[in-house]
């Protein structure tokens, strides 16, 4: 079925944070999602302040602030506790 808004996020906010910093190939790749989709995320993600953005000559990485930090941090705890009660988000 169709993934939640919550719950792509929850794989664009792991993905970044399990790579310690991640290009949008392997962010795409790894959280399955589109270009365009992605980089709607993303967009989003960084004006909420979760994510940002480091540019160097050839390389866009993208890392999770501490607000993003923490941010995953409850998700993940809400997760395991809608798991528990045998749901999901």
């Amino acid at each position: 079925g169709q993934r939640s808004r919550l719950a792509i996020i929850y794989d664009i906010l792991t993905v970044i944070w399990e790579e310690g910093g991640a290009g949008p190939t392997r962010i795409m790749y790894r959280a399955n999602l589109s270009y365009d989709r992605l980089r709607r995320y993303l967009a989003l993600l960084m004006e909420k302040g979760m994510v940002v953005e480091h540019r160097d000559d050839e390389h866009v990485t993208y890392k999770l602030t501490r607000k993003g930090l923490k941010a995953l941090e409850e998700m993940r705890r809400i997760k395991s506790m809608l798991e528990a009660l045998g749901l999901s988000f």
